[in-house]
């Protein structure tokens, strides 16, 4: 059974079914939400495919290559001067589906739109900075970090605006516990004059840290040919059918889900996130002809854990993302071992892919490995569906 969403004002959806469906009633497929879906990975994979050569060729043309650092690892030096920020072609491949084939009245749609956008244009930013610029730290960690935040924070903004619609929740699902679900809003606070809006102080910084965490743990990730799009690839699979279920009455209530109706149009988006990601994979795979930069990297990172947000899964988050989490986990370690060791490290090199590689695995073993690890992850989070 698919979900069925009527009114939609989508553009290819206005067009084929709002209009065509009154004189041919063979485009009434168009109202299905598992057929657009369909269709949106398949557009992103179209257009990744289509224009991934003269993207390519144009950052060639302006001379964007990748810096490599010298610290790194010395089998990376070759790397130099391959084309980057091709995360561009990513957000186009995701953003231009969604607007053709989703419902545009649909107020999700629009904030992990516009969340993937700001996060693609702080990664943007950055690449400039360090690659047309020439500047090699790009945005200081201050900049990079204000802004993160101020976007993440506009989200949670905009999550509060709805729960005051009564169209979100802002309890959390905690996994295997389907009846302990803690409210992030102070409620004895909302009704007190001039001081209503600090009830909602909590869920804001906590949706601000899933969201910035999230988006640096896939820019540390992305650090070796197809490793952080592959496992996106993954997460966004996953995240596709939690959007699925959590806005399907019978899924929902099956799997004893707060059911949200508005959330189910998000499927497309993830579906499109999908096909976008295996279409950059395609240029993206070892040897990499193009990088995606931070432009892509921030910008997938930050629609991850805005889906996640939204539709209520933010603490499944390191199963979703578990290489993402274990990526940033290990520079955090490295750097707390190196202040707090007196200069003593736990790994050869983080992130922990380049441990590995020091370790003497080829780039290949490592990226195919991390896949595998990002698949059981996944895949495991879909099983807490069930057990609660």
């Amino acid at each position: 059974m698919a979900c069925v969403r009527k009114g939609g004002r989508g553009l290819l959806y206005w067009l084929l079914y709002q209009k065509l469906f009154l004189y041919f009633h063979v485009f009434r497929i168009f109202r299905y939400l598992t057929f657009r879906t369909v269709f949106a990975s398949l557009t992103a994979l179209l257009i990744g495919m289509l224009i991934g050569p003269f993207v390519i060729e144009k950052l060639r043309e302006f001379q964007i290559g990748q810096y490599v650092r010298d610290d790194g690892p010395q089998s990376h030096l070759k790397k130099g001067g391959t084309p980057t920020m091709g995360g561009l072609l990513i957000c186009i491949s995701i953003l231009v589906p969604t607007l053709l084939w989703s419902d545009l009245s649909n107020p999700y749609v629009w904030i992990v739109m516009l969340s993937t956008l700001a996060f693609g244009g702080i990664g943007f930013a950055d690449d400039y900075l360090k690659v047309v610029r020439k500047q090699s730290q790009g945005l200081t960690a201050r900049q990079k970090l204000g802004l993160q935040f101020a976007s993440s924070g506009a989200v949670a903004v905009a999550l509060v605006a709805m729960e005051n619609r009564e169209l979100y929740s802002t309890r959390l699902v905690v996994p295997f516990l389907k009846n302990f679900r803690p409210n992030l809003i102070v409620d004895s606070m909302r009704h007190i004059p001039h001081m209503s809006w600090l009830a909602f102080f909590p869920f804001v910084i906590f949706v601000m840290l899933v969201i910035t965490l999230t988006s640096n743990a896939v820019n540390l990730t992305d650090g070796l040919d197809g490793l952080a799009i592959g496992c996106t690839i993954i997460a966004a699979g996953a995240l596709a059918v939690l959007t699925y279920v959590s806005g399907h009455v019978v899924f929902a209530d099956y799997l004893e889900l707060q059911r949200m109706p508005l959330v189910s149009e998000l499927t497309i988006f993830c579906g499109a996130m999908v096909g976008a990601s295996i279409g950059f994979l395609w240029y993206n795979a070892h040897p990499a002809e193009v990088f995606m930069g931070d432009v892509g990297s921030l910008a997938l990172g930050g629609a991850i854990g805005t889906v996640a947000v939204i539709i209520k899964q933010e603490l499944l988050l390191p199963f979703i993302g578990g290489v993402f989490i274990l990526e940033a986990a290990s520079v955090m370690l490295q750097v707390g071992s190196y202040k707090l060791r007196h200069g003593k490290r736990i790994f050869k090199m983080a992130p922990l892919h380049h441990h590995f590689e020091l370790l003497g695995w080829s780039e290949s073993k490592v990226i195919v490995r991390f896949w595998i690890m990002a698949l059981v992850f996944a895949l495991f989070a879909l099983t807490t569906l069930k057990l609660r």
